[in-house]
């Protein structure tokens, strides 16, 4: 039971949760860009929550399974068919055996995901299926994929049926301020150029990828040098090279860096961060630690009472038949009541052009 790549968008990965407890021995995590988007696409297939799916930048590229499944795209908004029927993100749709599933541009957003029922089953590697692209492990062959690759697929595990978030979800907030924490190594920048860092804007380039996000803006020289002995890094630190030009760092990022790091990005912007477009302008904002803490309780709160909330989606196919049968004209006041078997004598949500003409 496999997927296959019939094309590929950039940058195409088969990615987990990501490896844990190995940063001391100079291995990230790498996992997804957006925590949050690769969460739902797992819940809404039915997978538990570390299983593999596939991460794209920008466009996704097309694909076909040899057996029956379930599958969501999350991330954001973008054209997603099935042997040309157009489909809506963020809820989960089915795909037969041999039918074509292509997934298009982004609209809004940098990254997206496609979750299939049973997970990617590529081997585990130091724990995780995650590809690392910058080390070349895990994933398959620890690579981007690209058109021909074949995955194997999981065991299928829950209830077969589609399912949505019970309301629709809100777009990316891009235009409140990225929380950050200064330092470690603030003490390096004189204050005027600290100031620059929350009253001035910053844009996002093309010069990112899963290890880094360099970001164009006011100057930032360090007074004390732009060199320091290496210690650890995570994602989300602002690293100020010589060039003065911050980067963040991302998913896949160094365990170590000899840069000095300005301030860091809190764990619940992170990913609304990775999701800017390129080119997006961007401000700064700084708060303390027991606000970055509440907010990461806030985020895996809200993230949790959507994955509790998910419902089953309504799956009726309203044919010409069906519809040429009822009478349109009298008005429709409920439309999941529109079902085969529905008339307006069984179902309140129906009105006949009758009881309409007797209302008035």
């Amino acid at each position: 039971m496999t997927l296959e790549i019939l094309s590929a968008g950039p940058l195409v990965s088969v990615q987990d949760r990501g490896r844990r407890g190995l940063r001391r021995f100079g291995v990230s995590a790498a996992g997804p860009m957006d925590a949050p988007a690769h969460a739902l696409a797992n819940a809404l297939c039915g997978n538990p929550q570390d299983a593999a799916v596939l991460e794209f930048a920008g466009m996704g590229g097309q694909f076909r399974s040899d057996r029956p499944l379930r599958f969501a795209v999350t991330g954001g908004d973008c054209d997603i068919s099935v042997d040309g029927t157009p489909l809506a993100p963020d809820e989960s749709h089915r795909l037969e055996a041999g039918q074509v599933l292509k997934i298009g541009m982004l609209k809004n957003t940098a990254w997206g995901y496609l979750a299939v029922s049973g997970g990617i089953d590529t081997p585990l590697v130091m724990g995780a299926r995650s590809t690392h692209l910058r080390f070349g492990l895990g994933g398959l062959c620890g690579r981007a994929l690209k058109a021909g690759d074949r995955l194997p697929l999981g065991e299928e595990s829950g209830a077969d049926v589609l399912l949505r978030p019970a309301a629709p979800l809100p777009p990316p907030r891009f235009a409140d301020p990225i929380r950050i924490l200064l330092g470690p190594q603030d003490g390096y920048f004189a204050p005027h150029v600290l100031e620059r860092l929350t009253r001035q804007d910053f844009t996002i380039t093309a010069q990112r990828d899963r290890m880094a996000s360099i970001l164009d803006g006011p100057d930032m020289p360090a007074e004390r040098g732009h060199d320091i002995v290496s210690d650890g890094t995570v994602p989300g630190a602002i690293q100020v090279p010589g060039s003065g030009r911050p980067m963040v760092l991302m998913a896949e990022c160094q365990t170590t860096g000899g840069y000095p790091k300005i301030a860091t990005v809190i764990s619940a912007d992170l990913s609304r961060l990775a999701q800017m477009p390129t080119g997006m302008r961007l401000r700064f904002a700084v708060v303390e630690r027991t606000a970055a803490e509440a907010a990461a309780r806030a985020q895996a709160a809200s993230l949790a009472a959507v994955l509790k909330g998910l419902v089953t989606k309504q799956t009726v196919t309203l044919t010409s038949e069906f519809l040429l049968s009822c009478d349109l004209v009298g008005g429709i006041f409920d439309p999941e009541a529109v079902a085969p078997g529905n008339t307006p004598e069984t179902t309140p949500g129906i009105v006949s052009g009758a009881e309409k003409k007797g209302e008035t």
